[in-house]
């Protein structure tokens, strides 16, 4: 990416931030009301209210000092772990009847998880919308050549090779073979080609390059070297709708992978970036034009999504788990057990969020940025 002054970092940021916070909330909010569970509080941001309006059911919705966040108080959801209090046991009952505490466990899920799945359904929103206006990126798994560097041609590979299988896993287009090579750097598979009528088993270690991520982040990825001709082709609705849910579960497939491997020693962790690293590419997209900031504001929502569905406690997937928890043991979780492991998710987060700050940092300061 091109370089963008640093003014456009921070505007970039909050073109980011501000409307995937509102629409992450709204999600929350959506299906509450759906539910029947009033809301107290919707805010975007933290902290002290700079404007604000209470509409007529009651719900005061807030812009706040610091654009970093933002979040949706429920009636009765009283506490950051969302425990039954005091308070909310001395309410009257036609009162309790709207809160979220009230609700059964299936909706109290459901409401948890609106948040980050319409995240996700923003980014395939945008992507659908990209493939009515652009169309679908067409390659035959064929061989029309290869990169100067290629673990393909050095295995054994021919151009004309058509790519049947990868470790017996069926190949139907280049995005299969992105898929089964982008996150495995140095896997040794074994590669069905259809050569000229005949079925030719080649194993491949996928080659290692270092690139940067959307975000950034330079980090090791896979590929076999392989040059295909590629065409777009026009597609209707439904068709850019499923191609827009494929391309997103790529992402978080790349995602889970990625994690994976860095809590299994295989990536660095110095491939994690975080808010300055966002800024950044924010401003660096915007100064692209629109179609490459949405894109990346696409990408961020998919993150956003991802992040919020880790098992963590005071993240969405936090609160998930133990609802899964409460419906195996057909009970609720005890409330010390739940604030102690709320504070030590708390502390992870925050932990976690210092780390990849002093990561984007010293990544600056490397790149003398």
């Amino acid at each position: 990416m091109e370089s963008a002054p640093f003014w456009m970092w921070i505007v970039g940021f909050l073109l980011v931030l501000g409307p995937l916070v509102t629409i992450h909330e709204f999600g929350h909010y959506l299906v509450a009301r759906w539910f029947g569970v009033k809301a107290d509080v919707f805010s975007i941001g933290f902290g002290r209210e700079l404007t604000g309006w209470t509409d007529r059911r009651g719900t005061r919705w807030r812009i706040s000092a610091l654009p970093l966040g933002g979040y949706v108080q429920f009636a009765g959801d009283m506490n950051p772990a969302s425990q039954p209090s005091d308070e909310w046991l001395a309410l009257p009952e036609e009162e309790r009847r709207k809160t979220f505490q009230a609700k059964p466990l299936w909706q109290r899920a459901l409401i948890v998880a609106a948040g980050p799945l319409t995240n996700l359904l923003f980014a395939v929103a945008v992507f659908a919308a990209f493939n009515l206006a652009i169309g679908k990126p067409d390659a035959a798994p064929v061989v029309g050549g290869f990169a100067p560097q290629s673990a393909a041609r050095d295995a054994g590979m021919q151009v004309g090779d058509r790519i049947v299988s990868m470790d017996g896993d069926s190949i139907s287009d280049f995005f299969d073979v992105q898929e089964r090579t982008l996150m495995h750097p140095g896997k040794k598979v074994v590669v069905l080609v259809d050569r000229a009528g005949q079925k030719v088993s080649i194993p491949v270690t996928i080659g290692a390059i270092a690139m940067k991520d959307e975000l950034g982040n330079s980090q090791r990825v896979g590929m076999l070297g392989i040059a295909a001709k590629r065409q777009f082709v026009a597609v209707g609705p439904v068709d850019a709708v499923s191609l827009a849910v494929r391309q997103t579960r790529m992402i978080v497939s790349t995602m889970v992978t990625g994690l994976g491997q860095i809590i299994a020693g295989e990536r660095s962790v110095q491939e994690l970036g975080g808010p300055i690293k966002i800024a950044q590419y924010s401003g660096e997209s915007l100064s692209q034009g629109p179609l490459s900031f949405v894109s990346f504001v696409a990408m961020i929502s998919i993150n956003l999504a991802f992040i919020n569905l880790l098992p963590i406690p005071a993240l969405d997937g936090g609160h998930l788990a133990f609802y899964a928890a409460e419906a195996v043991r057909r009970k609720p979780v005890g409330p010390r057990s739940q604030e102690w492991a709320f504070r030590t998710g708390v502390a992870f987060v925050l932990a976690l969020m210092l780390f990849v700050t002093i990561n984007d940092i010293a990544s600056l300061l490397i790149l003398g940025s």
